[in-house]
């Protein structure tokens, strides 16, 4: 993000407690287990884990809520409802190596006293006793891209970056009435005395500001994405010498906070022209996604005009030989120069991501765009280039008809008017109305 920005973010998540049985030898299980809890609701997953010998080419699984109780939002599959019947069937995670798992959260609104869901059917079958076994096996293949044409799972499709540390960061759950806003990008988490995770190097990840915003946008039914690095401050890609001892720093914020996605938003000398540096990010995220089945690692840095420069093509090109299987990869189309037209300009940085994505994965267009995402700035940019409301509108339904994976903006904190304002870290510097941007971007 511009050397305007720094960091912030964090909420108290509870441990989960598995309360399924766990993967049956021989077949398939599905094992609900349960997250954070406000007294009103609480954060549930279902991980399915495949021990069947074959791939699992798809997944369905069912269970009923008491009564009372009702999905309010879910995420890493897609759902219908009956009266207290919920069916779950896969979107992007689909395909299950022998093995390997796939998992979907979800947030439960509920009155009285909690209750698990009860009565699980993994395709068809016992939930603890294997379920249906596939009858046929999808062989692994290194050779044909993917045909999926489904957005990686939604770690804040439209999340907006918001900041604690500057800039009168608003109430979390004011912006979410008022915009129907439900996943926000926090900012930053940085290196405080070595290879230790904090909000700006200086704020905990528990007892904070940011702690505190998290749990405001998990009672309100909302997620968060915590966004690492930045242009400036002190960063755990220098700092923690190791790509283990990095996924170690990582593996702190989604154990304090029951992450579904991670963002590394990798810019400057320190991290982006560090090739070395560049390197362990990827081989931590590789390691992240190992020990973290079903998270979604997010890369996000600058361009040009026509796509990523010399850097940001390595980065991507790295990704892939070190088998980093990040899930996507996020242009900020701005602070770059000959912006005077920002759709304009923006769909021509989007679309140079989407030509290398493809030559470099071997993607067609529909899987690039789902691999791909935008991080604009609201307003005025550092270097006074306008993104009005109708050009970032123009650029939201861009993003929404060519279905790719992410979009946000910085950030919230300036989603406010001060006309003839300047850059401001608490307005966008032009005449707008209050959350005009965020109310956009949660249309996406």
């Amino acid at each position: 993000m511009p050397a305007l920005g720094l960091a912030a973010a964090a909420a108290t998540i509870g441990a989960m407690f598995v309360i399924a049985p766990a993967n049956a030898a021989g077949g398939v299980s599905a094992t609900f287990s349960k997250g954070s809890d406000w007294g009103t609701g609480y954060e549930g997953k279902y991980t399915i884990a495949n021990g069947s010998g074959s791939t699992l080419p798809s997944w369905t699984v069912e269970f009923d809520l008491p009564s009372g109780a009702k999905i309010s939002s879910l995420w890493d599959g897609s759902y219908t409802a009956s009266g207290q019947h919920v069916t779950v069937k896969n979107t992007w995670n689909g395909n299950v190596a022998n093995g390997g798992s796939a998992s979907f959260g979800f947030n439960v609104t509920y009155s009285g006293s909690y209750v698990a869901p009860s009565n699980c059917k993994l395709n068809g079958g016992s939930c603890s006793a294997g379920g249906t076994p596939p009858t046929t096996t999808t062989p692994p293949t290194t050779t044909t891209p993917p045909t999926t044409t489904t957005p990686p799972p939604p770690g804040g499709r439209g999340a907006p970056y918001l900041y604690m540390g500057w800039g009168s960061p608003p109430n979390p759950q004011t912006v979410m009435n008022a915009t129907g806003i439900k996943w926000f990008t926090m900012a930053f988490i940085n290196a405080s005395g070595g290879c230790n995770p904090a909000w700006d190097s200086s704020r905990p990840l528990q007892g904070s500001a940011d702690a505190t915003a998290i749990a405001q946008i998990k009672a309100a039914g909302g997620q968060i994405v915590p966004s690492f690095g930045g242009w400036s401050g002190n960063k755990l890609g220098p700092n923690c010498s190791t790509p283990a001892a990095l996924a170690g720093a990582y593996q702190q914020v989604i154990n304090a906070y029951g992450l579904k996605a991670i963002d590394i938003d990798i810019e400057n000398s320190d991290e982006f022209e560090n090739e070395a540096v560049q390197d362990r990010i990827l081989n931590a995220l590789k390691i992240v996604k190992q020990n973290n089945p079903g998270i979604q690692t997010i890369l996000t840095f600058g361009t040009s005009t026509t796509g990523p420069n010399y850097y940001g093509n390595r980065l991507i090109d790295q990704s892939k030989a070190l088998g980093a299987n990040v899930d996507v990869f996020t242009i900020m189309p701005f602070d770059f120069g000959g912006g005077a037209n920002m759709y304009n300009s923006t769909v021509s940085a989007a679309n140079g991501l989407r030509d290398k994505l493809k030559s470099t994965f071997g993607w067609n267009d529909a899987t690039a765009y789902a691999h791909l995402g935008i991080s604009g700035m609201n307003g005025l940019s550092d270097q006074q280039e306008l993104t009005d409301l109708s050009t970032w509108t123009q650029i939201t339904n861009w993003a929404k008809s060519n279905k790719i994976a992410r979009l946000a903006f910085w950030s919230v904190n300036r989603d406010r008017g001060c006309p003839g304002g300047g850059v401001q870290s608490a307005c966008s510097g032009i005449a707008q109305n209050d959350w005009d941007f965020t109310k956009v971007t949660a249309g996406f």
